[in-house]
């Protein structure tokens, strides 16, 4: 009887324990409840400032601080990507026409990953019109083979990730200097519901 009187104290301990796992938020319960938010320039200045705060000094985490002009209005969750382009750069086609230089691009796009890369390329066609786009991320196309299209043609946007641009950079593949636009596809989630920016490899 002892015996019997002592396990049912145990088993009651363990529904407990097993009702308190089960009632762990995950990140998706989250998202569901809070609407999606359009990004501000203060968060690009935050998290610069929270990944270069340890190893920098002070006067050159001033340096990195981007003034409110660096920033176009983000896109507020009404647009379609094409119509949030339009309306950021009003002057495309004569900008497209202009450009002329070899390794560089006027518009980069960074997203977190290939796939969503050609998502955005496909959702932009009204926006492109007469212009080369080339794709900068790491799925099936060898750093080599973007390196000779940026080195033998003119491309007027790059869509990409933010590991293959680095590296086309480092190596003095891809030149930023006639760039006039960088977009960042703030908003989007992956599967596992991650930003670009809550990637600790970005």
């Amino acid at each position: 009887p002892t015996e019997c009187f002592l396990s049912h104290p145990e088993e009651k301990q363990e529904s407990t324990v097993k009702a308190k796992k089960r009632k762990k938020k995950k990140i998706s319960d989250v998202l569901q409840k809070s609407a999606p938010k359009p990004g501000v320039p203060a968060d690009l200045q935050n998290l610069l400032t929270q990944h270069f705060g340890e190893t920098r000094s002070v006067i050159e985490i001033e340096e990195l601080q981007l003034s409110d002009s660096c920033f176009l209005p983000a896109n507020d969750l009404t647009h379609s990507f094409s119509s949030y382009l339009k309306e950021i750069c009003p002057k495309w086609a004569k900008l497209r026409r202009k450009h002329q230089e070899k390794r560089s691009v006027v518009m980069l796009v960074l997203c977190s990953s290939a796939l969503r890369s050609l998502e955005l390329i496909k959702s932009m066609t009204a926006f492109k019109g007469d212009c080369r786009v080339l794709k900068l991320f790491a799925k099936h196309i060898k750093i080599k083979e973007q390196m000779n299209m940026l080195e033998k043609g003119v491309f007027h946007i790059g869509v990409g990730t933010p590991g293959r641009v680095k590296a086309l950079v480092e190596q003095d593949a891809l030149c930023l200097n006639s760039t006039k636009y960088m977009i960042l596809d703030w908003n989007w989630r992956d599967q596992k519901l991650r930003r670009m920016m809550d990637i600790p490899e970005v």
